[in-house]
């Protein structure tokens, strides 16, 4: 399989990733109102604040919505493969790929459960990414 393309990784984003390669699914959380925010921005859309922190999220969710792409073929991915919106627990969504389970059997509503791909030969640091599986 070709290397993975390596996502851009700027100051506002740097912390996820950073989560990422410890294995926890980080969300920012406005230290002014207490809103959680996906993805990652500096100001908070609600009261304006500049101030956040990092909260670890549970990884558990349902499918809010998936899509099964069949082109472009891009020579990094496994076909058929499965992009999924996931409702977190905590009430934002996230972006991510649902494996582990045949194309035919994804539902809308259906529980999920985070876990952690490494991918090696991207050109710069050990890329670590999250993916979905079905959960309980």
């Amino acid at each position: 399989m070709t290397a993975r393309l390596a996502p851009p990784i700027s100051p506002d984003t740097e912390f996820f990733w950073n989560g990422l390669r410890e294995h926890k699914l980080l969300i920012q959380r406005c230290k002014g109102c207490g809103t959680l925010r996906n993805p990652p921005r500096p100001m908070c859309p609600h009261c304006r604040s500049l101030d956040w922190e990092a909260i670890e999220s549970s990884g558990r969710g349902t499918v809010y919505s998936y899509v099964i792409p069949h082109e472009p073929k891009f020579p990094f991915f496994e076909y058929p493969y499965i992009v999924v919106l996931v409702e977190l627990a905590e009430g934002v969504r996230l972006v991510s790929n649902l494996c582990e389970i045949d194309p035919a059997d994804v539902e809308v509503g259906m529980p999920v459960e985070v876990f952690y791909q490494n991918f090696d030969g991207t050109g710069t640091e050990e890329l670590v990414l999250h993916q979905f599986r079905p959960g309980s």
